[in-house]
């Protein structure tokens, strides 16, 4: 069927439209050129003036694995608050359902998501999660760095070459888009009962430092040719003067290409006499001095969330500060983790200062196309809150009345009152469509080409940019329509998006002797074959 998309104001970088009214033609799930007679079309659709983008796509969201789980078990409570219930869609009852999440980001124009936090050993559990939630399309980015073989590789002196094989063996047994690593070393280290581990740091038993387990993760992704720079969480998270690491993390990178990701988190200074001030200036100017790097933000917003996250060092340090006060803390064979409840407070200087220096880091940034729109979900805010996000930085007059509204000491040692930056409708498309796609990999999406994808979102140009932001007057995915007027009306089924990277089947041998000898399961059953995802979990794997 071919559709035409009529009368909307379009916004797509990649193309360079920036609010001009025309026409989208979509044939066959895919954006297509336009025929020569306007009257072809089987089916037109009048927007009026609305604002059309390519569908959304958020590239660190935690919806699935071990740990949300921990979390929903934890805090039942708040899971079901959060629920919303849909009358005549399957599972509109369950209390534990995914369709939510799908459901939830689907209504905000987003058609791709990435669950950036996947243990190679849970990997199964998450993929089956992750084909539960409806309509958009999925991808998980698995976590190394902590694990026993790499690091008696590392020790033992082996070739880069073979760092390769492995790290690629991992993104065939996972069905992943990419890597990430999460303070190098330090679930490691954690098990020796340490509580802290810097980049320079040696871990323990092993002999090397975080720096070199991160630097050779980074040459083999590199090396894969995988589209997605290592995705790294660094060292010292949440502690002041913390903005150092983060530096020291780019200087690191040596030129290679390397995402860091909630950099908020990493913003911070130690000056003052509270001892904790923005480290964002400093951070921006690093930034910029290293052109290889990109960053997703992790902002904060106040209200009740969770943290949830594979950094067992940090988890198991914030638990005196959780919020009820309850949480969880984990080891397993290859990392650890943990679940800290907790509400960021208006009132509270800290809280206050989170919030503004993540805003400073967005409204500083000379590159918008290297910087990212993320929460952390659930970290620092639960991505439903994405709207309030753009609204506080399209609309300058709407965050000045937000900043009467904190911390008066955090107000005084911010920037952030002097900055006078607006976001665009082109600065909102680029970094949550065009810049992610191709910071993915996936040059089908992210824009409007003929040829890509017909992930679509419609929104009404309302002057309050939460409201227009937080339901889309109509979403395509793949061609369908599944959202109308704010609400989904087809629950259609995404796909897995997957890399899968040559390597040596000779890795395979000393693997197999590794899992025999000190692993919780065989090798055979550690990997996921393409059957698994396709068949068994009814999801369509697509490989890159």
């Amino acid at each position: 069927m071919l559709t035409r998309l009529t009368g909307a104001r379009v916004f797509d970088p990649v193309n360079k439209l920036n609010g001009s009214v025309r026409d989208v033609w979509v044939r066959d799930g895919h954006i297509c050129e336009a025929p020569e007679d306007p009257q072809a079309a089987d089916h037109t659709i009048h927007l009026n003036q609305k604002v059309l983008m390519a569908g959304a796509i958020d590239i660190h969201s935690h919806i699935a694995g071990g740990n949300v789980n921990n979390a929903r078990v934890l805090l039942p409570e708040q899971h079901i608050a959060g629920q919303r219930r849909y009358a005549d869609y399957p599972f509109m009852n369950a209390r534990w359902s995914a369709f939510d999440v799908g459901y939830r980001y689907a209504e905000m124009g987003f058609t791709t998501v990435v669950e950036p936090a996947v243990l190679p050993l849970n990997a199964a559990q998450a993929h089956a999660e992750l084909a539960d939630i409806p309509i958009i399309d999925k991808a998980g980015l698995a976590i190394v760095g902590n694990d026993d073989f790499l690091l008696r590789m590392l020790r033992d002196g082996a070739e880069q070459e073979r760092i390769n094989d492995y790290i690629a063996w991992v993104l065939h047994a996972t069905r992943c888009l990419g890597v990430k690593v999460i303070n190098a070393g330090g679930a490691t280290s954690f098990k020796f009962n340490h509580r802290q581990l810097s980049l320079d740091e040696e871990v323990p038993m092993y002999g090397m430092t975080s720096r070199d387990i991160l630097q050779a993760v980074q040459r083999a992704v590199v090396a894969l040719g995988i589209p997605h720079p290592v995705h790294v969480h660094c060292n010292n998270l949440g502690v002041a003067g913390n903005v150092a690491t983060a530096e020291a993390t780019m200087e690191a990178a040596g030129g290679l290409p390397m995402h860091l990701a909630h950099i908020q988190f990493y913003g911070y200074g130690n000056e003052g006499k509270r001892g904790f001030s923005s480290g964002a200036p400093r951070l921006i100017d690093a930034l910029n001095r290293h052109p290889n790097v990109t960053i997703d933000v992790g902002q904060v917003l106040f209200g009740q969330t969770v943290t949830i996250s594979g950094d067992v060092l940090r988890q198991f340090d914030a638990r005196g500060i959780a919020s009820p006060a309850k949480w969880t803390v984990w080891e397993a064979e290859d990392g650890g983790g943990g679940v800290v409840p907790f509400r960021y407070r208006e009132a509270n200087f800290v809280n206050s200062m989170q919030w503004a220096i993540g805003l400073e880091i967005f409204l500083l940034v000379d590159d918008p196309s290297r910087v990212f729109f993320t929460t952390d979900h659930p970290n620092g805010a639960p991505f439903t809150a994405y709207p309030d996000l753009f609204r506080l930085l399209m609309d300058r007059d709407y965050r000045a009345e937000c900043l009467q509204r904190v911390h008066p000491a955090a107000v005084e040692q911010t920037l952030l009152r002097h900055i006078s930056r607006e976001y665009s409708l082109a600065d909102i498309a680029l970094m949550t469509r065009a810049a992610p796609a191709r910071l993915l990999g996936l040059p089908d999406r992210g824009h409007l080409t003929p040829g890509a994808v017909a992930d679509i979102a419609v929104y009404h140009d309302n002057t309050d940019r939460a409201a227009m932001f937080r339901h889309a007057h109509l979403v395509m995915k793949d061609g369908i329509v599944v959202v109308q007027d704010g609400q989904v009306t087809n629950a259609t089924q995404g796909r897995t998006h997957a890399v899968a990277p040559p390597f040596d089947p000779g890795i395979e041998g000393p693997l197999k002797t590794y899992f025999d000898r000190f692993h919780l399961c065989r090798m055979e059953h550690y990997g996921l074959l393409h059957p698994a995802i396709s068949d068994g979990l009814g999801m369509q794997l697509e490989l890159h």
